[in-house]
């Protein structure tokens, strides 16, 4: 790689803007909170000229945590696009959360990006590196993202460039010479506290140092001590360098002993990291003491405009007509049929709804005519909604920069823009041309496990509250709002407590929506523990016509799903034909609003043996009335047994943690069916566990396996809640407790 800065236009004044693909890097920054994705942002904004002064994320000044949310609390919950030019091109920085709550944003931003640098502290712990940054690496490798490592926090004390290195080569690369520095750090004299702070890089490549001590950045030759280190670690990356691209002719001159020249390594390099098989491990560190650059800044921004891929170099998602026939894969090319995909949807108190969108080919411009369709994420164990299409006409294009919105002509294949007003687009719909629709295959979301039963706080909130709900749930397609017409209850599906926090903010200071949460509640059923029989009386008299309903029944439990039965069986027309069906329906509301504890009674039959009617005060809705009274009657001489949902869970762990979870699902009076080896080595636990059980498991299972385990979940049966787990739960509900 090159080791002098190039001259490059700053973005300060106006939006950058790429006429070609060519000219155009979109790089997702990805890693576990606190490893400094934003404060790296900032620093890269900096050495680039989009900022005059880097702002820190302490004091809530960066550009792309511009959210009061992220400002308040001190980290990043939404993907942001900072936009900067380096040496010609136009890098989209994009700025993804590390928490795991968050991972939808993650998805998001590797849906619109071309490559990814992957960001790790130095100052993490060995054992925590592997648990929170695996996940976060597999995303990236589900989606076949090419992959740099940025290290940080160096400047901390007891920190190792060394070190944290041989952790992603064992992680990332499995101990193979597929993760190797580019740069080594070169460290100052060890202070008071025993720490030697980072003072400059040496290029493995260039073979010059690259001095940051002045405050400025000079190149040096090497010293004669480091010529014999520097000459092996060189080697070594050059051998991995051309190995992964597979350039034999190379491989074949350099083992013949001729000296490679940075130019023909670095094309090598790029074609190795667009495979996604190299993955070359640099550091940086921002700008101190008014610095305009940080140490390891221009060294990245060299790397990502000559070492990255381009959008040419991309494999487009595939695309359908919108009734799903395929169609061929769009290509990368501006004068091409325009192909679009809104990749985050967002809300703006002046503009309504926000839309930013990721064009694959074509130009999108303003007045455009585009049709609009799609039918939002793949949500695992969930139903895609209907398909809805829309012909609608492209308002302005603005270029994100944090908070700012900049004003764009067009916006190219392979680059990023927002669209304000872009009819019901949601995250996921495809714009193409009007007259000759497609739709791009949707990326998966998350399934949100954790639920938050909601209710208005006033008068005034339950008017907004669904609209407010509703506006939330488009602009983060992780969140499912369930209206449960059995519990009553208006429940927010979430991926974990901090996403219910932020959801709650967004509601109460976006949408003026104040909220109380309430304990969520599961559908349970109640069924007959045996037969019984039942009596209903409806007699009254009080003047003129009465009422006069007398019917005998007899209940008896059916198998699992059954349902509710109804069977007439009476003889000689002791309740008139015509009042069989009113007995039938008293029954079966009666049935629906539950007898001992509220809940729907299921799985019984119900036979009507007998009964007695009056030739003028006997009516339908007395049978209706008389019918709900036997079924209640039947019910107080019987045990009344409560149903609960049972769950097939699927629980998938490091092999490490495969006892802690077998333990606490037995511990849910779960019972665990199977285990499975999975890649990784991880194993898949299978189970049946009572919902009632694992309410809050999507936070137990991050608690328990250290952030490293997944689970999803589906609903099996209903079945039997133990007797002492009933009363248990009746007196919980009962009005004094």
């Amino acid at each position: 790689m090159g080791d002098k800065a190039r001259a490059h236009p700053g973005a300060a004044g106006g939006a950058p803007t790429a006429g070609h693909p060519s000219a155009l890097r979109n790089v997702v920054l990805v890693g576990p909170s606190g490893s400094g994705k934003t404060t790296l942002v900032e620093a890269l904004a900096l050495t680039a000229g989009a900022v005059n002064r880097a702002g820190r994320v302490e004091d809530g000044a960066t550009v792309s945590d511009y959210d009061a949310i992220e400002r308040r609390r001190g980290r990043s919950v939404q993907l942001s696009l900072v936009p900067v030019v380096w040496d010609g091109c136009t890098v989209n920085l994009l700025d993804t959360p590390g928490y795991a709550d968050f991972v939808g944003e993650l998805r998001a931003g590797l849906r619109a990006a071309d490559a990814a640098l992957f960001v790790v502290s130095a100052a993490q712990e060995a054992a925590s590196v592997a648990a929170t940054v695996r996940a976060a690496w597999e995303e990236c490798a589900l989606v076949g993202m090419p992959r740099a490592i940025v290290v940080t926090h160096l400047d901390t004390a007891r920190t190792s460039f060394e070190a944290m290195t041989r952790i992603c080569s064992r992680l990332f690369g499995g101990g193979t010479d597929t993760v190797l520095p580019l740069y080594l750090p070169v460290l100052g004299p060890e202070g008071p506290d025993g720490h030697a702070p980072l003072t400059g890089l040496t290029g493995l490549l260039s073979r010059r140092v690259l001095d940051y001590s002045s405050g400025e950045r000079t190149e040096l030759p090497p010293a004669p001590d480091q010529e014999g280190p520097l000459r092996a670690a060189r080697d070594r990356l050059i051998e991995g360098i051309i190995a992964e691209s597979e350039d034999e002719s190379l491989m074949d001159r350099y083992l013949d002993g001729e000296d490679i020249d940075v130019a023909t390594v670095t094309a090598d390099l790029e074609r190795a990291v667009a495979k996604g098989s190299f993955h070359p491990v640099l550091t940086a560190a921002p700008a101190a003491g008014g610095a305009r650059q940080g140490i390891g800044t221009v060294e990245l921004l060299e790397l990502v405009t000559r070492g990255f891929p381009t959008p040419l170099e991309r494999t487009p998602p595939a695309v359908t007509t919108p009734s799903g026939t395929p169609r061929p894969a769009p290509v990368c090319d501006p004068d091409g049929p325009l192909v679009a995909e809104v990749v985050k949807t967002s809300s703006d108190p002046y503009v309504g709804r926000v839309s930013l969108v990721r064009v694959f080919s074509g130009t999108l411009r303003p007045d455009d005519a585009v049709h609009l369709c799609g039918h939002g994420l793949d949500t695992a164990g969930h139903e895609p909604h209907p398909c809805h299409e829309a012909e609608i006409r492209v308002g302005a294009l603005t270029s994100p920069f944090g908070r700012q919105q900049r004003a764009l002509d067009a916006c190219v294949a392979g680059d990023l823009a927002c669209v304000a007003r872009l009819g019901d687009a949601e995250t996921g719909d495809t714009l193409s041309p009007a007259g000759d629709p497609v739709q791009i295959e949707p990326w998966s979301a998350p399934d949100p496990l954790l639920p938050l039963a909601v209710r208005a706080h006033g008068k005034a909130d339950e008017d907004k509250l669904s609209q407010g709900l509703a506006r939330l749930v488009a602009e983060d397609p992780t969140l499912r709002l369930e209206q449960n017409p059995d519990t009553r209850q208006v429940v927010l599906w979430c991926l974990g407590e901090a996403h219910q926090e932020v959801a709650l903010e967004r509601l109460r200071e976006r949408y003026g929506v104040q909220v109380d949460a309430e304990p969520h509640r599961v559908a349970l059923r109640e069924t007959f523990a045996g037969r019984a029989a039942g009596r209903g009386r409806h007699v009254k008299q009080s003047g003129g016509h009465g009422q006069f309903a007398i019917c005998e029944i007899e209940v008896e439990p059916l198998p699992p799903g059954s349902g509710v039965e109804f069977v007439d069986r009476v003889v000689g027309g002791a309740v008139p034909r015509q009042f069989v069906g009113s007995v039938e329906k008293g029954v079966r509301a009666q049935a629906a609003k539950g007898l001992a504890t509220g809940h729907p009674l299921v799985d019984v039959r119900v036979t009507l043996l007998d009964g007695k009617a009056h030739a003028v005060d006997s009516s339908d809705a007395a049978f209706q009335t008389a019918g709900a009274l036997a079924l209640r009657d039947a019910a107080a001489q019987a045990r009344i047994q409560l149903l609960e949902p049972v769950c097939e869970v699927g629980v998938l762990v490091p092999d490490d943690f495969v006892g802690p979870v077998m333990s606490d699902l037995s511990g849910r009076r779960g019972r665990v069916v199977g285990t499975e080896q999975s890649p990784g080595g991880r194993t898949l636990v299978r189970a049946e566990v009572p919902e009632t059980e694992i309410g809050r498991y999507a936070v137990d299972l991050r608690s328990l396996s250290h952030g490293t385990g997944r689970f999803d979940r589906a609903y099996a049966r209903h079945e039997a809640m133990p007797p002492q787990v009933a009363e248990r739960l009746r007196a919980e509900r009962s009005p004094g407790a």
